[in-house]
């Protein structure tokens, strides 16, 4: 963005100044030439009955001024919307040249709400006070803790009232987060098993493939890189969840949350059979669809048949 605005400016200094690519003009023929274009720009807006948005843009407080635009000079709809592509640090930066614009509160409202999706705080009446530029700040503090302690992190939103003591809030926070980092969110939650219950619950995998929908949780709820007690956890939790969201395709499949967990696991294992590049057997189709029917029985050859292509064309389900 700030890009952008530099090359806006550059180019009226150049124009101004009478630049061409043959050479440069002087100064007063230049001048003619961009009268020309304004005249003929304006003649053009004016027969279509449109606003003249050039006149707008060009808007400075003298003509010997050079740089920027002056975002004030314009409508503050526009000035609003060319700020709200800047970050927080530009629009920090921003703020120390247009106040005023830059401070305005839905600015960073959207900045919060964007990164983090939910807290507590946003559903209550704001207290004496209370600015979104300031829980920004307090937003990313909160994150940068959590990422070095996961307890510390949640226990800081606590005290600044941005999070509710609740499981359920706690949740929906890391669910609308994307801040957070997934090693210690995977620790936070193995800590916390009734946080990772309600975290379960948030996931919708209604009319969604079982391998898709074991990669959408497993995008939220990282796996952990071993086998063990964890991971059954997650896959049981999934199964659950899966066959909740689904339940006549269950029926209509004769599926259970056992032999969804069954299949969940055999989609892990062949995820790591075609995609390690230390396996150099590859397992075929026809051995993939013996063996889980092997552990399955009730499951059909084509829909088993249908999995090992997902994850061929695919990719992995836990990556």
């Amino acid at each position: 963005m700030g890009q952008g605005l530099w090359r806006v400016a550059r180019n009226q200094q150049l124009q101004h100044q009478g630049y061409s690519g043959q050479g440069y003009l002087t100064r007063e023929h230049g001048r003619r030439i961009a009268t020309n274009n304004v005249s003929h720009t304006s003649h053009r807006k004016q027969a279509q009955g449109g606003i003249d948005i050039y006149h707008l843009l060009k808007t400075r407080k003298s003509k010997e001024q050079e740089g920027f635009i002056n975002l004030e000079m314009l409508p503050p709809e526009l000035s609003f919307t060319i700020l709200s592509y800047l970050n927080a640090t530009d629009l920090c930066l921003a703020s120390c040249v247009w106040q005023d614009l830059a401070n305005d509160e839905l600015l960073w409202q959207g900045l919060c709400k964007s990164t983090w999706g939910h807290c507590s705080i946003y559903n209550k009446n704001p207290p004496l006070g209370f600015s979104f530029r300031k829980l920004y700040m307090q937003l990313d503090e909160g994150s940068l803790t959590f990422n070095a302690n996961p307890d510390e992190g949640v226990n800081y939103f606590m005290s600044k009232g941005i999070l509710d003591d609740s499981p359920k809030e706690i949740a929906k926070f890391i669910f609308c987060t994307r801040t957070l980092n997934w090693k210690k969110l995977r620790i936070y939650l193995d800590e916390r098993r009734d946080v990772l219950d309600d975290l379960v619950t948030l996931h919708n995998f209604r009319n969604q493939f079982l391998p898709n929908a074991l990669r959408e949780f497993f995008r939220h709820i990282h796996a952990p890189e071993e086998r063990g007690e964890y991971l059954e956890t997650l896959i049981t939790k999934f199964s659950h969840r899966f066959c909740a969201c689904n339940p006549d395709l269950m029926r209509e499949l004769g599926l259970s949350p056992d032999a969804v967990y069954v299949l969940c696991y055999s989609l892990i294992l062949l995820s790591i059979d075609l995609t390690s590049p230390h396996v150099k057997n590859k397992m075929s189709k026809r051995e993939f669809i013996r063996n889980t029917r092997r552990a399955a029985q009730n499951i059909s050859e084509d829909f088993v048949g249908h999995l090992y292509d997902n994850i061929y064309l695919i990719g992995h389900v836990a990556a």
